[in-house]
Order: C-alpha cells, then sequence, then structure tokens
C-alpha cells in the first residue's frame, strides 16, 4: 500500500480550549455558516457546531483543517460506502 494513501486514512481531531479545532484526515468541507460546519472525513462525516466559526486554513491534498471560533459541540454520523465492506476493498 502507498505510504501517502496510509496517512491520508488516518484522521484525528485536536481541540483546544474549545476554540481552536485542528483536524487531519478531511476530505471535504460539505456546509459551513457561522453556526455550523459538516466535514467529509474518512471516518465519517463530522458536524462542529457553535458560535462564530471560521475556518482558518483547509487542504484538500493533505487532509488538514484548521478552525476557530467558540465550538460547542463535535458530532460523528456515519456516511454510506458504496461498493461492500472489506473484501470488496482488497480485491480491488
Amino acid at each position: 500500500m502507498d505510504d501517502s494513501r496510509t496517512i491520508q486514512q488516518k484522521h484525528n481531531v485536536i481541540l483546544e480550549n474549545r476554540s481552536k479545532l485542528c483536524a487531519a484526515g478531511v476530505t471535504d468541507v460539505t456546509a459551513f455558516d457561522d453556526e455550523k460546519i459538516v466535514l467529509t472525513t474518512t471516518l465519517g462525516d463530522l458536524t462542529v457546531g457553535g458560535y462564530n466559526l471560521h475556518i482558518g486554513s483547509f487542504s484538500q491534498e493533505t487532509g488538514e483543517l484548521e478552525m476557530d471560533g467558540d465550538i460547542c459541540s463535535l458530532v460523528y454520523s456515519e456516511t454510506k460506502h458504496d461498493g461492500g465492506g472489506f473484501f470488496s476493498k482488497l480485491f480491488r
């Protein structure tokens, strides 16, 4: 397996003082306003709720995102994956 692909699949979130959030493994920003940001990550959708939310930087190439504001909630939801499970991905 390619090393860059392995790194891209890792996902983590660091929340500092409920005001700064750094995330890795982000593939897309699907919706955003000053009270809610919806991110697509390698482990499902992540909805960040709060006030005065602002995306400082996002790189789709590296999957890294930085944001700030008054962060009140982090909620994950599963995304539907087309194409089956583990074995279907293994034998592509």
